[in-house]
């Protein structure tokens, strides 16, 4: 299948101000685009590109000061399949993990895992160690968590929202990633767009949506597998931005300065077929 998406993004500054931005798709996926992801800026910009530890695509500009919006619009092919399912996947032990993946067990900036660790033993150390595991943990931060977008809060850590029972998407993953860390299950952070394919349209504006993936033993190997605790239900067209220890590592803008946000327009939709994608894209 193929998916339209992109975004209109616009700031107020005062002065030049320095920004970093993680809006292009992950390398990855690159080779997935029909038409071209380009990020245009009015006004233009000089702009640079570089590669963060994380692998996720960079791009550094500074805004003149006034207004600056970001836009892109693109399609990108998908295999239209929903996320992965390996319930016979199990739970790797922590001597036998690569050397890379070690960080995503260690606590982090919204993952308190020192203030968690007790509480996830206790409701989940009678578990087995495998995929069974990690979806109850799904299952508890999906029911544990109440999803309202009036209660954002950028500061919430995971034992935040864990206290206070209510979270946008970023305090789902950050809570169901916490609690796998805590269980020695490594496990990161996701951001991307996430469109209402195969599901019932959400009335509410869309918005880029936060997942979390878990690295165990699947059938054809080690890997790392998607689970969203928000929506609790494997999910078609996901088109990963970024990924980190969490949302610190994978904020898609951040100014090193003032910069107000003025508009924030996200749109993703299948498209029928590649005929359709290529007349829409014209």
């Amino acid at each position: 299948m193929h998916i339209r998406t992109g975004f209109t993004i616009a700031f107020d500054t005062f002065g030049p101000t320095p920004m970093n931005l993680l809006l292009n798709v992950r390398p990855e996926h690159q080779s997935d685009l029909v038409i071209p992801e380009v990020i245009t800026f009015d006004p233009p910009v000089s702009a640079h590109q570089h590669r963060d530890g994380f692998g996720n695509v960079c791009t550094r500009i500074i805004a003149p000061g006034g207004r600056i919006t970001m836009a892109t619009d693109f399609i990108i092919a998908d295999s239209g399949l929903p996320d992965d399912q390996a319930p016979q996947a199990r739970q790797i032990a922590v001597q036998d993990l690569p050397d890379d993946v070690l960080v995503y067990l260690l606590g982090s900036r919204y993952c308190d895992t020192d203030k968690l660790s007790g509480i996830a033993w206790s409701l989940f150390g009678g578990t087995p160690e495998s995929w069974a595991r990690v979806q109850t943990i799904v299952d508890y931060t999906h029911h544990r968590l109440r999803f309202d977008y009036q209660q954002a809060d950028a500061t919430r850590t995971a034992f935040d929202g864990y206290t206070q029972q209510v979270g946008v998407c970023r305090d789902f993953a950050h809570l169901a990633i916490t609690l796998c860390r805590c269980m020695n299950i490594p496990a990161r952070y996701a951001t991307g767009y996430l469109g209402d394919i195969g599901v019932p349209k959400d009335p509410a504006p869309m918005d880029f949506s936060a997942w979390f993936e878990v690295y165990l033993d699947g059938p054809d190997g080690p890997r790392w597998y998607t689970f969203d605790a928000r929506h609790n239900r494997p999910r078609i067209g996901r088109i990963v931005m970024a990924r980190g220890r969490d949302a610190t590592d994978c904020a898609l803008t951040t100014s090193f300065g003032a910069a107000h946000l003025v508009q924030f327009d996200v749109h993703t939709d299948a498209l029928a077929d590649a005929r359709d994608a290529f007349d829409r894209a014209a």
